[in-house]
């Protein structure tokens, strides 16, 4: 595969990670897209395969280099591998040691993240347009009735910002609904 032009010339040809093999492949660091070269890390096929084996052995100490890159593509991949080997103490070390912006930190350690999932009462996961069952009767605030339990509501929508929460229609109101109160059908 070739490598892009810019991205090479920004290399020297060389691996930006381990600094000594030639560079064979374009390395999209996650979540950017591969649309720009400065979302891009240029690597060889040893570096790539360690990548892909989840590697955390000492092949990784070349990122105590790579880690003071200027491009914070680099940066960012560095940070990331050297955090899967954090229990390493010469990793601890060189993590403790570095002082990047908090961006290249969130980038690195976006890939981390886990997704916050929107779960019924039972733990089953929610999504946009299910239908649930209500598992309790609940009183619906500011009107004048109340929801009876195994009252189903159709086309949930979930509230973005809390997963406890999900929005749906009773008696032709939309209301919020706590996931711990609801059962999906």
């Amino acid at each position: 595969m070739a490598i892009n032009t810019k991205l090479s010339d920004r290399n020297g040809g060389t691996c930006e990670l381990c600094s000594t093999l030639p560079a064979t492949q374009e390395y999209t660091v996650s979540p950017k897209n591969d649309s720009s070269v400065d979302n891009q890390v240029a690597i060889c096929d040893t570096c790539s395969t360690a990548i892909e084996k989840e590697d955390k052995s000492e092949y990784w100490r070349c990122l105590e280099g790579s880690i003071w890159s200027a491009e914070p593509a680099v940066q960012a991949l560095s940070y990331r591998l050297l955090y899967t080997c954090k229990d390493n103490e010469w990793a601890n070390d060189v993590i403790q040691s570095i002082e990047l912006e908090e961006p290249v930190i969130q980038w690195a350690l976006n890939a981390f993240e886990v997704a916050e999932v929107h779960r019924d009462a039972f733990g089953n996961t929610l999504e946009s347009g299910d239908t649930v069952t209500l598992t309790q009767g609940l009183n619906v605030k500011g009107t004048s009735f109340t929801a009876a339990k195994g009252t189903v509501v159709r086309r949930i929508r979930l509230v973005p910002d809390n997963t406890d929460q999900i929005e749906g229609k009773i008696n032709e109101q939309t209301i919020v609904i706590l996931t711990k109160y609801i059962k999906k059908s």
